[in-house]
């Protein structure tokens, strides 16, 4: 793509004042880099990226507010982690992380543990311990 063709629509990108650099060819056709601020096709994906990811924030949410998973999952989506990234921010194997997803042994878990889990997660111990889903 030519310098001066590169698209520069409106994206998530310009509105957090950022760009993406991209290779370009300029006026001799030789490879260099540009700035762009994003173009439809890529806003478009990424809009679709970014609803997935508000339908699963919510879905765990209402599984919290429901008492079928603890609120480690909640935090975890809302921070857009996974059992892997999470397991390693806690320093904990995943079937152990996984274990305290349960409702019930969320709440035997001590202060040590769930210190790990909010400092992951940068919330205080009271707000994941006291985090309801409502």
């Amino acid at each position: 793509m030519k310098k001066q063709n590169l698209p520069q629509d409106e994206s998530n990108l310009k509105s957090a004042n950022m760009t993406e650099v991209l290779y370009v060819t300029d006026e001799n056709d030789n490879y260099t880099t540009a700035n762009s601020t994003g173009w439809d096709a890529k806003k478009a994906a990424l809009d679709e990226s970014m609803e997935l990811i508000h339908e699963r924030i919510e879905e765990a949410r209402q599984n919290v507010a429901n008492n079928i998973v603890s609120p480690i999952v909640y935090f975890m989506e809302l921070n857009k982690m996974d059992l892997g990234v999470l397991s390693s921010y806690v320093g904990m194997w995943q079937w152990r992380v996984k274990r305290h997803f349960k409702p019930k042994v969320f709440k035997t878990l001590n202060e040590t543990t769930l210190k790990k889990y909010a400092d992951a997660f940068n919330i205080s111990v009271d707000e994941l311990k006291n985090f309801d889903g409502k």
